[in-house]
This record gives C-alpha cells, sequence and structure tokens, in this order.
C-alpha cells in the first residue's frame, strides 16, 4: 500500500512537467513532492530524515511547476513550507499530520514564492530602462535623438 502512493504521487509530479508555468502548477508541484520526499525520507531515515526529505521534494516539485524565471524562489518557498508543515504535522498529528502539513506547507510555500518571483520581475521590468516609466531617453519615431539632448549647439557664423 505504502510503495504504490509513492508511485501514484511520483508519476503525479512528474505529470506536472507538460503543464509547467503557474503559481496553481507550483503550489501543486510543491504540495506532491513535498509529501512524496516525506515518505521516502521516512522509510529512509526517521523524522529526521521525513524533514530533510520533504524539503527537498517540495523543492523540486515548485521548481517543475514554476514560472522560468522565478523556479528559485519557488524553490526556496516549497522547501521551507514542506520541512516546516512536515515538523508542524508530526508534533501535532504523527506521521500522517507529517504528511498533510508537508502538502499543505510545500503548495503553499511554492506557491507563494512564484508569486513573489513574478512580481519581482515585473517591477524590475517597470524599472529599468527599457520600460515604460523611464522618461530620461525619448525616442522620436525610430531616430534616438535623446542622447544628443543637453549638448551644446554652436551656430555656424
Amino acid at each position: 500500500m505504502k510503495y504504490s502512493s509513492i508511485l501514484l504521487l511520483s508519476l503525479g509530479l512528474l505529470s506536472g512537467v507538460a503543464s509547467a508555468g503557474g503559481t496553481t502548477e507550483a503550489g501543486i508541484g510543491g504540495a506532491l513532492g513535498g509529501v512524496l520526499g516525506s515518505v521516502v525520507g521516512n522509510s529512509i531515515g526517521g523524522s529526521t530524515g521525513s524533514t530533510i526529505g520533504a524539503g527537498l521534494g517540495g523543492a523540486a516539485g515548485s521548481a517543475v511547476g514554476a514560472n522560468k524565471h522565478s523556479r528559485g524562489e519557488a524553490a526556496i518557498g516549497g522547501a521551507l513550507g514542506a520541512a516546516g508543515g512536515n515538523a508542524i504535522g508530526r508534533s501535532v498529528g504523527g506521521t500522517t499530520g507529517g504528511y498533510m502539513g508537508a502538502a499543505a506547507g510545500g503548495g503553499a510555500g511554492g506557491a507563494l514564492g512564484n508569486y513573489m518571483g513574478k512580481e519581482a520581475d515585473e517591477d524590475d521590468y517597470r524599472h529599468s530602462r527599457r520600460g515604460y516609466d523611464d522618461r530620461r531617453y525619448y525616442h522620436d519615431r525610430g531616430h534616438h535623438y535623446g542622447h544628443r539632448k543637453h549638448k551644446k549647439h554652436w551656430r555656424h557664423r
């Protein structure tokens, strides 16, 4: 029974590769990865292995489901959420509580990390030179005269 659930969760995690790219997918990937890592870590190293496995699985699952530009943030969020959720759930509800906590924490952490990474990228774009809010250089229908704006113009006499 335990190994069939591991197989089912791993197939579900691998199917997330086909639909990678959003906050929801990062949350689902973080939840599945957190549970799968928690199960494998529990079978290898007990409660400590379960927490470490949940963190690694949550990071991997969130990165698989995240947007291309915010995979690092989603991985960090999924890892911290799954490991923390596993530790808290294990202290409240035993092994099953640890699995549920890893799923909830990994999902929430992965989704939040992906969202925050996406917002940071959009904020960087808005404040970059090529964004629309930069008024230092103007473009005159393809003729880029902004670099000549403050130079002295000498008259020919």
